[in-house]
């Protein structure tokens, strides 16, 4: 677009762009958290950046209504409307999930699961109470795609070296559970590699439990539908992605599990100003469409945002000149996944051609892939940077649990003291007689 033909504005509860594939190399330290974000401002220059919540939209009137972090809520006006608003953690009604449960959709989550783990670590170290101990170094983790087994192998990973600086906790002493209701982990991958991955995990001690559902986690009590029960305060939940729920606000076409339904060329359908693209959209999969599959959709994941996203700004300025609209198209180019330190598998399409790869060369492709395509030249020098320093000094294994409250130990400090208890029963002053 030419200077000053339009105004971009973006809106979105935080300030940054968190990069999800490195979120289980976060949790594990391998990646210092601060370098898996992008500050919105610094990378959108041009754009305004609002920091707020849309909470409604008037198709009509062509204005959205914005929830700002403090104030009053506004109206912002629009011509042209793009919905990425991308997923949220896909749940289910089980007992103790909500309080006990830990997801892995976002960076704050990611350090609360490191911290958490070295804590549990602590206590068992200073415990003479077995249960205590055997509840602190049981970790659940629920879900066996991507981020399930890729969260499990790195976080297995710290443990075990965590351990060696404990004199009370061996690895031997952690126990590690993997859940999923799917028949294999890693379905991404395809049955070979995944195959893999779940030999690869149970050697090192993780134990799968497939066709398996967690019916619920009271207090930590973890009850699994195949009559296993077990005591842990670490309940790691990987179930899946939804769409975000706020879009059924929006009066916007969703398709049947809440996405907003999308033409080919990523327009709304029914729409000639709104678009929408990836997580939160419903987008038709042309290639699988043109092979003779009519359900073809396209998943969920990076690989399709990141291309949909230059299609769609595309349309966005073939719509406001008047020009015809693009579709997207695009094959699948494989998948990549680390299952800790020099531990992967990765899937590569040549076009009718699968190359598949594990151990320690799929780990080089899963960073070498992910490492690329990390927006922003600094993030990109930062997370090698990261990487280089670990290949010569020893993973960080510090705790730094006071975080999650920062403010606690000054508020005990700082707290005013409690007043003098009345004085009660045989202390209350005889009365005078008159």
């Amino acid at each position: 677009m030419r200077y000053g033909e339009a105004t971009v504005t973006v809106v979105d509860p935080r300030s940054y762009m968190t990069y999800q594939p490195f979120l289980p190399e976060a949790a594990a330290g391998s990646i210092s958290p601060r370098h898996v974000v992008v500050p919105l401002r610094r990378v959108l220059p041009t754009a305004e950046v609002l920091t707020g919540r849309v909470t409604t939209i008037d198709q009509d009137r062509k204005v959205a209504t914005v929830a700002p972090l403090v104030g009053e809520a506004y109206e912002l006006p629009f011509d042209y409307l793009v919905i990425a608003m991308g997923a949220v953690s896909r749940t289910f009604p089980i007992p103790g999930l909500a309080e006990n449960g830990i997801g892995m959709k976002g960076v704050e989550e990611a350090i609360g699961l490191r911290n958490h783990v070295l804590e549990q670590l602590d206590k068992a170290d200073s415990t003479t109470d077995e249960e205590v101990r055997r509840k602190a170094l049981t970790f659940v983790f629920v879900g066996g795609g991507f981020a399930g087994a890729e969260t499990v192998g790195e976080v297995e990973d710290m443990a075990r070296d965590a351990a060696k600086i404990y004199k009370n906790v061996k690895r031997e002493d952690m126990r590690f559970l993997l859940v999923d209701v799917a028949d294999k982990i890693l379905p991404e991958v395809g049955p070979k590699l995944g195959a893999y991955g779940k030999e690869h995990l149970e050697s090192r001690g993780v134990e799968i439990y497939l066709k398996t559902s967690m019916k619920s986690c009271v207090d930590g009590n973890v009850v699994l539908d195949n009559g296993l029960e077990v005591l842990s305060n670490t309940i790691v939940w990987t179930a899946g992605v939804k769409p975000n729920p706020v879009l059924s606000r929006f009066g916007l076409p969703l398709g049947p599990r809440g996405h907003v339904d999308t033409a080919a060329t990523l327009q709304v359908q029914g729409t000639d100003y709104i678009w929408a693209a990836g997580d939160n959209a419903q987008v038709p999969d042309m290639v699988g469409r043109r092979a003779g599959n009519e359900n073809a959709w396209c998943p969920p994941n990076a690989q399709h945002a990141l291309r949909q996203a230059k299609v769609l700004g595309d349309n966005v300025v073939s719509g406001m000149r008047g020009f015809p609209q693009k579709e997207y198209s695009h094959a699948n180019k494989g998948a990549v996944a680390g299952l800790g330190l020099h531990k992967g598998v990765a899937m590569i399409v040549m076009g009718k051609t699968k190359i598949k790869l594990k151990g320690r060369l799929a780990w080089y492709m899963h960073r070498g892939y992910h490492g690329m395509a990390m927006p922003t030249f600094n993030r990109k020098i930062r997370v090698f940077a990261d990487w280089t320093l670990a290949m010569f000094l020893k993973r960080e294994v510090v705790s730094l649990g006071a975080m999650e409250n920062p403010r606690e130990e000054f508020y005990e400090a700082a707290k005013p003291a409690p007043a003098p208890a009345a004085a009660t029963g045989g202390d209350k002053p005889k009365a005078k007689a008159s």
